[in-house]
């Protein structure tokens, strides 16, 4: 394997700890959205999720990463750069150091040179054994572990929320794993990893606490194993404007960002909360999660207009999305100033391509004035047009799921004018008067 590569898995592995999302073969496409904003968020340099994804071969990529997505991973992990990286690390080659007796030793330091060396090869030998006996013993358990034979109809797992609808919102988990092999279980909130909590099989009731309107599948998780799986949905009660941040983001009264026939959080309010605008930009998102009725990512009509009001520093790209959330998925359309299409990528459920992959030129626009964009999809074909010119054209791998919600991500802030969403049946339209 080459020095790089071995390099990189071993950046992977410090990734895993890092994050704490465990084995990174097991993480989702939500995974990998998250860790892009958690980069972005520690170096102030925004790689794309899928981007990502070709590092940790989720996307078939032939070439190594580049040289700038190398150093942004790095300095995540607290390097300087990557070349600092492969320096601390032994530039990808096993390190064995040896004694040996030199030329230049006689008589009695000779001797003492070679007793050394046996002395080391001795206590290497001894190294190995232990090291073998814990490998087999850590085997043992994993393979005792796994055999266990658990039943997913032996388990139950349900829930309620406090408050029928806005943020923060607690959960209450009811469950019961009497019949569970191990003293505790782990109740999951969703597809993120680290929002496991470790419960007593004994006990009956575990609360969380959701901070992001959205749809949630909370787990039980058994042993490795996934017995019981739980909806949620999360409604904001309306628009809720949020500043992102981990683990409590910052939330905004509507009043705060609703008038003149717009939607929008100005700078000064942002800072008014002590949040800096710099050197790392803050995300503002515009949320709005709800049950709108029968309406499908495979037949919907939806129009918007936005403008991302921040250029400032390292918001120079103006990095906003807009996205349609789905049960389970996302329609995600990027729009960036025209010079930075290479760091966006288009998400539309199943469906993704990334602008280093493909020309996505045509999401690069003038935020000057506002823009406006309009999406349509039926019989699993979608068309995207921006400022009424058709730019993209998705005909494969859209899935159904129903549509529960709207975000609008900025990078620094911005401002939505309109939303309607409508498939002749369902009809919603909001015009921010």
């Amino acid at each position: 394997m080459h020095n790089d590569e071995i390099l990189i898995e071993k950046a992977k592995k410090l990734f895993e700890s890092s994050t704490g999302w465990g084995d990174s073969d097991d993480w989702t496409n939500q995974d990998f959205v998250i860790l892009s904003e958690k980069i972005q968020e520690r170096t102030g340099v925004a790689l794309s999720h899928v981007t990502l994804k070709r590092v940790w071969g989720k996307v078939k990529y032939e070439s190594l990463p580049n040289t700038h997505t190398l150093d942004t991973l790095a300095k995540f992990l607290g390097y300087e750069n990557w070349r600092e990286f492969k320096s601390q690390n032994g530039n990808g080659a096993a390190k064995t150091e040896t004694i040996q007796p030199t030329s230049n030793l006689n008589g009695h330091h000779k001797e003492e040179g070679l007793s050394l060396v046996k002395k080391n090869k001795k206590l290497l030998k001894i190294i190995l054994v232990v090291v073998g006996i814990i490998a087999v013993a850590v085997i043992v358990f994993f393979i005792t572990r796994g055999s266990v034979n658990i039943t997913k109809s032996d388990y139950s797992f349900s829930s309620k929320k406090v408050v029928s609808e806005g943020l923060p919102n607690s959960v209450i988990f009811n469950y019961d794993a009497t019949k569970s092999p191990y003293d505790s279980v782990i109740i999951q909130q969703s597809w993120d990893k680290k929002l496991q909590s470790k419960v007593s099989k004994y006990q009956h009731q575990h609360t969380s606490i959701y901070y992001y309107p959205d749809y949630y599948k909370a787990k039980l998780i058994v042993g490795n194993k996934i017995v019981s799986t739980h909806r949620l949905l999360i409604k904001s009660n309306g628009w809720l404007p949020i500043v992102t941040q981990w683990p409590v983001p910052v939330y905004f009264d509507k009043k705060d960002v609703i008038s003149g026939g717009k939607m929008s959080l100005s700078i000064e309010k942002i800072q008014s909360r002590n949040i800096k605008m710099q050197p790392v930009p803050p995300t503002v998102l515009y949320s709005n999660v709800q049950d709108f009725g029968e309406i499908y990512s495979d037949n919907f009509i939806f129009e918007t207009s936005v403008r991302n009001e921040y250029n400032e520093g390292a918001s120079a790209c103006q990095l906003t999305t807009i996205y349609l959330l789905c049960e389970g998925t996302a329609v995600g359309i990027p729009l960036c100033a025209k010079g930075c299409i290479s760091n966006i990528d288009l998400l539309f459920t199943n469906f993704y391509v990334s602008g280093k992959q493909e020309d996505l030129s045509a999401f690069g626009v003038d935020f000057n004035s506002f823009v406006k964009v309009r999406v349509e999809s039926k019989n699993r074909k979608a068309t995207i047009m921006i400022n009424d010119k058709l730019v993209y054209t998705v005909n494969r791998e859209i899935i159904r799921s129903k549509i529960i919600g709207f975000d609008f991500s900025f990078q620094g802030t911005g401002s939505v004018s309109y939303v309607k969403l409508s498939n002749g049946n369902v009809n919603f339209t909001d015009n921010f008067k």
